[in-house]
C-alpha cells in the first residue's frame, strides 16, 4: 500500500518558459529578416506603366535608387550624380563585388540581376548612366529590371 501513494506523488510537470522564450526569438528574428529585404527600397514615386505586373523579389537582387535630382542611393548610402566620378567609382565597386558573389555564365555574363528604381521625374540619361556601367568588363549584366507603379484602375 506505501508503494501505491509513493506512484501517485511522483507526476512531472514540464517547464515552458524555454520553449516560449524560443518562440518569442524566433519571431523577432523573422520580422527583422523580413524587415531588411526592403531597406534598399527609397522613398520614391515611381513612374506608372499600364502594363506593370506585381514584382517577384529575387534572391540576392541588387538594387540602385535613382532620385529626381540625379543623385543615386546604394544599399542606404546616398552619392551624387553620376558626373560625379566619386559616385561612378562607388556604383562600380558595389556592382562588381556583389557580380562576383554570385555566378556566371558561359559567356561571363552575371545570373544575378539589378533593379533600376528612378523616381517619375528622373531624366533617362541617368538610367542610361547605370544601365552602360552595367555592361562594363568585370561587371557584365544583362538582368536589369526597371521598377514602375502599377496603373489604378477606376
Amino acid at each position: 500500500m506505501a508503494k501505491s501513494k509513493a506512484r501517485q506523488g511522483t507526476e512531472v510537470e514540464m517547464d515552458m518558459t524555454p520553449m516560449i522564450d524560443v518562440v518569442f526569438l524566433m519571431i523577432i528574428f523573422f520580422m527583422i529578416v523580413s524587415d531588411m529585404s526592403q531597406q534598399d527600397l527609397a522613398d520614391i514615386e515611381l513612374p506608372v506603366a499600364e502594363k506593370a505586373v506585381d514584382d517577384k523579389t529575387e534572391e540576392g537582387r541588387m538594387i540602385v535608387n535613382i532620385y529626381p535630382d540625379g543623385k543615386i542611393e546604394i544599399k542606404k548610402r546616398k552619392y551624387e550624380t553620376l558626373d560625379d566620378q566619386g559616385a561612378i567609382d562607388a556604383l562600380r565597386a558595389y556592382l562588381a563585388s556583389e557580380v562576383a558573389k554570385g555566378e556566371l555564365d558561359e559567356q561571363g555574363l552575371s545570373e544575378r540581376s539589378l533593379l533600376i528604381r528612378a523616381d517619375k521625374e528622373t531624366k533617362f540619361k541617368e538610367v542610361q548612366k547605370v544601365m552602360r556601367i552595367c555592361g562594363e568588363n568585370g561587371i557584365k549584366i544583362y538582368k536589369v529590371q526597371l521598377a514602375a507603379a502599377q496603373n489604378e484602375q477606376p
